[in-house]
């Protein structure tokens, strides 16, 4: 069964509701990070996708990413607990909670926002081209992992 689109407005107002159980206080049902940071490692992908923030892998990376992380990170199948993350997704100093928060709410709206289209064949740094299909299954899985890994 394919996973919601983050391009639907139902969408974006599931995840709202469930980032509205969250709280400073919330504790991962496994794994070490707050909540903060968690939330602050989900706006990673986004800085990401709008170049906030650049990552340049090498080719022979880029390469290995491609062949052995894009389906990974593609596909409908849930990801793992604890399961392993690239170097630019790894938050360990304290974050504000309500400011990630914000941050992150604005990223879903405007993702939401810009829409198929914009996504259809847009340039990953670590993927290359991928489809607006793929974009929004990487956004919607990352966030419900972490969601779930909140209990929310």
């Amino acid at each position: 069964m394919p996973l919601p689109s983050v391009f639907d407005s139902k969408t974006t107002e599931e995840t709202f509701h469930r980032l509205e159980k969250l709280n400073y206080m919330s504790k991962p049902l496994w794994g070490k990070m707050s909540a903060a940071q968690m939330l602050a490692h989900l706006n990673v992908t986004y800085d990401l996708a709008y170049g906030k923030i650049q990552s340049n892998p090498s080719f022979f990376t880029k390469l290995m990413l491609k062949l052995f992380v894009k389906g990974i990170v593609t596909n409908e199948k849930p990801y793992t607990k604890n399961s392993r993350t690239g170097p630019d997704f790894i938050i360990t100093d304290d974050r504000d909670f309500e400011k990630e928060k914000s941050l992150f709410i604005d990223y879903v709206k405007k993702t939401e926002s810009l829409g198929v289209q914009h996504f259809e064949g847009k340039e990953s740094s670590s993927f290359g081209v991928m489809t607006s299909k793929e974009w929004s299954t990487q956004f919607y899985k990352h966030i419900d992992h972490h969601f779930r890994q909140f209990g929310v």
